[in-house]
């Protein structure tokens, strides 16, 4: 009875904010540009501030024609200084935690700024968003009648000149408020274990006792601890461990290539999925209905977006465009303005519009992850979705995958070469790469013009890895857990040749 009560009560607190979430749906470019106003006001002091006379930056045309597009190298100094202790830097209140993060594929270290601000009023924020936007969407949830077993990163916070930095996930868990602990399993103590393997185990010592209403995390970790705890308890699906689990919060990756393999482990026909899109940078969209594939621009984050059209990416004609003159199914690269100091920031992410009233999107990759040595343009979202369609046809499930190109040698044409490492091989390893290959002209026009009759493109090759190897891949590199991922696509082949080195099984074995 009293669980219930708090449910009731908690779930009408969350649903308040519905109210605010309207205004901003209803007034989507008049509440970014007075975002991008108060930004400028709050740090026209600072000495980024100054460098630039934000004092004198009256409208949006200005501060684009002023402020140069950044990428963290360029913003790095400044951060630097900052994580020295110095203040009033690129931001006006007092930053003492960064989020430490080195992305995908740069084995330098990133040390993204994380304001009190952002804290507040991004990430918490958001989080609060998430529940208030499923609450609102399914009225009989009984999410705090029981807690969220949440997968994070696995480092601890460290101190360097009276700053901390750690992962985002530990800097979270240090300042939650006290409903947000109480609400969530396993502890902060196993939460921040660095050993993944340990942490692997305390998670399903201390969850498989637990009434778990609802899962957050990262697809592919997500499932790694879930068929753990399977195999220990012996169970047969996660419903039968936790009864009334019903909802998954994800984000990081892709969730297409997984879909299969998650609907095995949870067959409840009423289970619910909900995709979210954060980084260390902030917190961009959520999902705002059940059973979609698009996400909700959130828009009073204290984040001012831009956004550069893939096409002219990187070229000395780009130029970023504000969120009112985007376009309808371009990829665009985002470009974020946000409450922690990051200035006209190159996020390194590309989505695309599938909605202008609202503002939804869908992630489609990164700027540096995309395959563009031919003119295919080939992007993450192609090749998940290729993946997600090869194995409903074939009965497989993809742990993981990673695509280089083949170049041109002499009279050769070039290729696509990818590594997949199946969890359930097909039966016909020839018949999957043939379906995988239509399925990306079928997605992509670009890539069907360059392999229509073999014209550009031969037919893509594939290698089965053996098993574990993305795993051993990122345990070498000490990126196991957390936020870490492979890198999908590359114009490069270093992380190819890495891998294959790395005893790529033969695919007639």
């Amino acid at each position: 009875m009293a669980l219930a009560i708090i449910n009731s009560v908690a779930s009408w607190i969350l649903k308040k904010r519905i109210h605010q979430i309207e205004l901003f749906l209803k007034y989507p470019n008049e509440v970014q540009e007075e975002l991008l106003h108060n930004l400028i006001r709050w740090a026209e002091n600072t000495s980024f501030g100054k460098k630039y006379d934000f004092s004198s930056i009256r409208n949006y045309s200005t501060f684009a024609e002023r402020i140069p597009i950044s990428t963290y190298e360029d913003l790095e100094p400044l951060i630097e200084q900052t994580r020295r202790g110095e203040q009033n830097v690129i931001w006006p209140t007092q930053i003492k935690w960064f989020a430490k993060s080195s992305g995908t594929t740069n084995a330098k270290s990133k040390f993204i700024p994380v304001s009190p601000e952002a804290l507040e009023d991004c990430h918490y924020k958001a989080a609060k968003d998430l529940l208030c936007l499923y609450l609102n969407n399914n009225e009989d949830a009984q999410l705090f009648t029981g807690k969220s077993l949440r997968l994070g990163g696995s480092k601890q916070l460290y101190e360097d000149n009276n700053t901390f930095f750690g992962d985002l996930s530990a800097i979270l868990i240090e300042n939650m408020p006290m409903w947000a602990e109480f609400s969530s399993t396993p502890s902060n103590k196993v939460s921040l274990m660095s050993e993944w393997e340990s942490k692997l185990s305390a998670i399903v010592k201390e969850t498989t006792n637990e009434n778990v209403t609802s899962f957050a995390g990262v697809p592919s970790w997500m499932l790694v601890l879930m068929n753990r705890i399977l195999e220990e308890t012996g169970k047969g699906n996660l419903h039968e461990i936790w009864p009334n689990v019903e909802v998954y919060f994800h984000g990081g990756v892709s969730f297409e290539p997984y879909r299969d393999q998650y609907k095995k482990i949870l067959p409840k026909s009423d289970f619910k999925y909900y995709e979210i899109y954060n980084a260390s940078e902030g917190f961009f969209a959520i999902q705002d209905s059940n059973d979609s594939d698009e996400l909700l621009l959130m828009l009073d984050y204290g984040i001012f977006y831009e956004f550069i059209p893939m096409d002219s990416f990187g070229k000395p004609n780009q130029k970023a465009v504000r969120l009112a003159d985007v376009e309808l199914n371009r990829n665009y690269a985002v470009l974020i303005t946000t409450n922690s100091g990051l200035w006209r920031y190159l996020i390194g992410d590309t989505v695309r519009f599938t909605s202008l009233n609202p503002y939804r999107i869908k992630i489609t990759g990164r700027t540096k992850h995309h395959i563009n040595v031919f003119g295919e343009e080939l992007m993450v979202e192609n090749t998940d979705r290729a993946i997600a369609k090869a194995c409903n046809i074939t009965g497989a499930d993809v742990v993981d995958y990673t695509v280089a190109p083949i170049f041109m040698d002499g009279k050769e044409k070039g290729a696509h070469e990818w590594i997949i490492e199946f969890g359930k091989h097909p039966e016909d390893v020839e018949a999957f790469r043939k379906h995988l290959d239509e399925a990306l002209q079928s997605l992509n026009s670009d890539y069907e013009a360059k392999r229509y009759n073999n014209m550009t493109l031969n037919p893509l090759v594939l290698n089965v890895a053996r098993p574990k190897l993305f795993y051993d891949w990122l345990k070498a590199q000490d990126k196991l857990g957390g936020q870490h991922k492979i890198p999908r696509l590359s114009n490069e082949r270093d992380y190819l040749e890495k891998l294959k080195s790395m005893q790529i099984a033969d695919v007639n074995a």
